[in-house]
């Protein structure tokens, strides 16, 4: 199932409309859609190297859109339509223990998930569930969706071609070492 949509993000990359299907699919990743995005925003960016920030910006408002409805699923319809979602990524059983959590982290769980590989859908959902403030999920989320994905736009505009063969060959493991660098400096500011 994942090969053909990864397949079919690629081949979307170089349609005309591929800026607006971009948004779309990022509104959706956010919510249920299982590829992360870049897929699609890699070749984008190499195609045009010149939008490379446009298309950041509308991964990053469009994800935060997805995630406001996520919340909102999480928040209102958790019993009939979130845990589906929840279940389909294998949190289920760990779900109530997940937004209890959020008491103590609530903030730096949205932007570990809104940042590394983990799935943000499940985040959002979950996010939901714990009640946490919107506008801290919201804030959270954008600045570390917009790390994400500026970052790696970013990379593409700066270095081109060759970086698109390291972040696809290692998408999974630059998103987690991003995602340990944008803690730790919130750690480091916590005690400085």
């Amino acid at each position: 199932m994942i090969q053909p949509l990864y397949d079919w993000c690629l081949r979307m990359a170089g349609k005309r409309r591929a800026l607006p299907i971009l948004g779309g699919l990022t509104f959706l990743e956010s919510i249920v859609f299982p590829i992360p995005t870049e897929v699609m925003a890699i070749p984008m960016v190499l195609a045009q190297r010149n939008k490379a920030w446009l298309i950041a910006a509308v991964m990053t408002v469009t994800s935060i859109l997805g995630g406001v409805f996520g919340y909102l699923i999480g928040y209102g319809l958790y019993e009939t339509v979130g845990k589906q979602i929840v279940a389909l990524y294998g949190y289920a059983d760990s779900m109530q223990e997940f937004a209890a959590s959020y008491e103590e982290y609530g903030a730096l769980i949205v932007v570990i998930g809104a940042f590394t590989p983990l799935p943000f859908k499940v985040v959002t959902v979950a996010s939901g569930v714990a009640g946490m403030n919107i506008f801290t999920f919201i804030l959270a989320g954008l600045a570390a969706r917009g790390a994400r994905y500026f970052l790696v736009c970013g990379l593409l505009w700066q270095f081109g071609p060759p970086i698109r063969t390291f972040v696809e060959a290692r998408l999974n493991l630059v998103a987690l070492v991003g995602g340990i660098v944008l803690v730790g400096g919130f750690v480091a500011l916590k005690f400085i």
